[in-house]
C-alpha cells in the first residue's frame, strides 16, 4: 500500500470514530429541537484525492456514510448525503478550479491551494452537505424553516471545526 492510501484509511477511521463517539453527543440533550449539529466527517470527502476514479469516490462515500449511520441509528441518511456530496464535488471543484489547474495525485489542502480557496471549497460543499442531510432527515419541505435554521446554525459550528482541523493537520501531501 502506498502512503496516500494509508493516510486515507487513518483519516477515515479517525473521523468516523470522532464523529460517532464524540461529536454526536454535542447534538444530543434534554429534548426539544436541536438547531446545531457538529459534522466533521465530511472533511474526509473534501480531502479525498482529486484524481481518484469517480466510482471509487462514490463507493467510499457510501461506506463513510453507512459507518456514521451506524453510530447515529439513522439508516441511510448519512450514506445518501455523503454519496450526493461526493457526486456534486466535481462541479464544485470545476467552479473553483485554480488558473494552473489541479494536481490530481494529491488531496486538496491549505498548503496546496491556500486558505481562501480551501475556505470557499469546503464551505460550499459543507453547505450542500448539511442542506441535503437535513432535507432527507425531515423528508419533506413542509419544515423548510427548520431545515434552513438547522443548516445555517450547523454550518457555522461545523465549518469552524473543519477549518480548525485543516489548519492543525495542514500537510504538504
Amino acid at each position: 500500500m502506498n502512503k496516500l492510501v494509508t493516510n486515507n484509511i487513518i483519516w477515515f477511521v479517525l473521523l468516523v470514530l470522532s464523529q460517532g463517539l464524540i461529536l454526536r453527543n454535542f447534538s444530543e440533550g434534554v429534548g426539544g429541537p436541536f438547531y446545531f449539529h457538529v459534522f466533521l466527517y465530511p472533511l474526509f470527502l473534501f480531502r479525498f484525492p482529486i484524481g481518484t476514479p469517480r466510482y471509487i469516490q462514490l463507493i467510499v462515500a457510501f461506506f463513510l456514510g453507512m459507518s456514521i449511520d451506524f453510530f447515529y441509528d439513522s439508516p441511510g441518511v448519512h450514506a445518501a448525503t455523503s454519496v450526493f456530496t461526493m457526486y456534486v464535488r466535481p462541479l464544485v471543484l470545476n467552479a473553483f478550479e485554480p488558473r494552473e489547474g489541479y494536481n490530481i495525485n494529491i488531496s486538496p489542502t491549505i498548503s496546496q491551494y491556500g486558505v481562501g480557496w480551501i475556505s470557499r471549497y469546503t464551505g460550499t460543499l459543507l453547505l450542500i452537505h448539511l442542506f441535503i442531510f437535513f432535507s432527507i432527515d425531515a423528508f419533506t419541505f413542509y419544515y423548510i424553516t427548520d431545515i434552513l435554521l438547522k443548516t445555517a446554525s450547523s454550518f457555522v459550528i461545523s465549518i469552524a471545526f473543519v477549518l480548525m482541523t485543516l489548519f492543525i493537520f495542514n500537510t504538504k501531501q
